[in-house]
């Protein structure tokens, strides 16, 4: 059993943090002097609590650890993710998270970084997620741009301090600069995501109160950011930084900090063992490596959770739409084609309509399609947006937004055809063009288009909502399947 402490500590600025207490081990070492601490470490899960392949799911994983890893409640362990917890299949997205949420706290969870996609269904309810969570949510980086305070209302703190095995641990988060294009942008409207580097050094100096004898660091960032950081900081002592948001499969030595990263979705996990010897204050000795999620035996009270959570899920979203002759991958274009295309049935009047590949993010299933399946294809809160561009203005906004799929518009090398007349895309020419919400926010580079067109129409039908008409339109079965062109 593990029981959670909050410390009160006199800090001069607004920074928030919390204290967790294990129970103590039987020492691994047979130094009396010598603590072992072993982090187990996952990140964008992304609501795959049944995993993406039959036997890589959460209970698998937990199971996996105690077989493989030794790990119990009470032992020298620490769980810890990088964030990014519940976009993603329908059984996580359609209740907003909530049973991803259950499912981390059953499986043990000590902290966790605050990813981007935790803020993709609104402050409300990322706030009801960090209450509903038996561990802290942390990120020392986020700011109210009007107090230039940490948003503790949100229940968000900057660190947590973890008493393990004699061991003092603090643990700093961070979350990725880029969360205001990543994630909806007028959902981190009020928030400053502030530069790692001297927020770190500022938390660390605070933290110094508490006079841990680890410091970690779990941050929604990739790689290529947190390696050079690890260099920039390595004066702080920093044993162990764990990343998100790239999905890389990482364990790696920096100078003396061990970095850590899963490929999410719990299809692999990184871990790193730490040997501490308390009469010389000092680690003596760390070793890290990255494990598959495969051959461990399932958790039974995770895969109970996780059943439930199935039978909710298709209690609502299991209505059988068609009848797929083959899988597609998110990134097809065929199946970015169906989905786009679909808008344009919406709205006869509309020239052409842009999505960014990204908003797709599961594959199209092979056989029976169900509303859940379209869900985890499409899990945002977006509407379709009606804007009217300039064909320099929509040349533009395909050079510079991340990675648009376009339709009504065909490429001959390097130029653009209308697909409705056949001619080349006249730059003085004003264009109906349809898009998604989060792209006319702002999001993924997409900046330039609200300054365009300031009074874009919301047509307020959800983005995935045309897609669910056309397939039932097609009346597909599995003697006539459905086969994207």
């Amino acid at each position: 059993m593990r029981l959670y402490l909050l410390v009160l500590l006199s800090l001069p600025m607004l920074l928030a943090c919390s204290s967790v207490s294990h129970s103590p081990a039987a020492e691994l070492n047979t130094s009396a002097d010598v603590r072992e601490l072993t982090v187990l470490y996952s990140n964008d899960e992304h609501g795959w609590m049944e995993g993406r392949e039959p036997g890589r799911g959460a209970a698998d994983i937990l199971g996996l650890w105690r077989e493989k890893e030794g790990y119990s409640e009470d032992g020298p362990f620490l769980l810890l993710s990088g964030g990014d917890h519940w976009t993603g299949p329908a059984i996580s997205t359609w209740f907003e998270g909530e049973g991803m949420v259950e499912v981390m706290n059953t499986m043990g969870y000590d902290a966790s970084a605050i990813g981007n996609h935790e803020f993709d269904f609104g402050l409300d309810n990322l706030e009801q997620r960090v209450r509903q969570a038996n561990f802290p949510y942390l990120a020392a980086n986020i700011q109210w741009k009007a107090s230039e305070t940490l948003p503790s209302e949100l229940g968000i703190l900057a660190f947590t301090m973890i008493e393990i095995n004699d061991l003092s641990v603090g643990i700093i988060g961070l979350s990725t600069t880029s969360t205001p294009s990543t994630t909806n942008p007028i959902n981190v409207v009020d928030l400053a995501f502030m530069e790692y580097e001297p927020v770190l050094r500022s938390t660390v100096t605070q933290l110094a109160v508490a006079d841990p004898d680890l410091i970690f660091v779990v941050a929604h960032v990739c790689m290529a950011a947190l390696r050079p950081l690890a260099v920039a900081v390595a004066d702080l002592n920093i044993s162990l930084m764990g990343g998100g948001h790239c999905n890389e499969l990482v364990a790696e030595k920096m100078g003396e900090t061990i970095l850590l990263e899963s490929n999410g979705h719990f299809r692999s996990y990184a871990r790193a063992h730490f040997e501490y010897d308390l009469r010389r204050d000092s680690l003596i000795n760390s070793s890290f490596s990255t494990e598959k999620n495969e051959a461990g035996s399932s958790d039974e009270s995770v895969a109970q959770l996780v059943a439930k959570w199935r039978a909710a899920t298709e209690a609502e979203l299991s209505a059988v739409l068609g009848f797929s002759s083959r899988e597609y991958q998110a990134n097809d274009d065929r199946l970015q084609r169906a989905v786009v295309e679909s808008w344009l049935q919406i709205d006869s009047t509309a020239d052409m309509a842009i999505n960014n590949r990204y908003a797709l993010r599961a594959p199209f299933p092979r056989g029976e399609v169900t509303l859940a399946d379209v869900v985890g294809l499409l899990p945002f809160e977006n509407t379709i947006y009606a804007v009217e561009l300039s064909g320099a203005n929509v040349l533009q906004v395909l050079a510079e937004g991340q990675n648009p799929f376009v339709t009504g518009l065909i490429r001959i090398e390097n130029d653009w055809l209308l697909a409705k007349t056949g001619r080349l895309i006249d730059t003085n020419e004003t264009y109906r063009v349809l898009i998604n919400s989060f792209m006319y926010e702002g999001g993924a580079g997409y900046n330039a288009i609200a300054n365009f067109d300031s009074v874009g129409f919301d047509t307020e039908i959800h983005y995935r909502q045309p897609l669910v008409n056309w397939l039932l339109e097609q009346e597909s079965s599995a003697s006539q399947p459905l086969a994207l062109p």
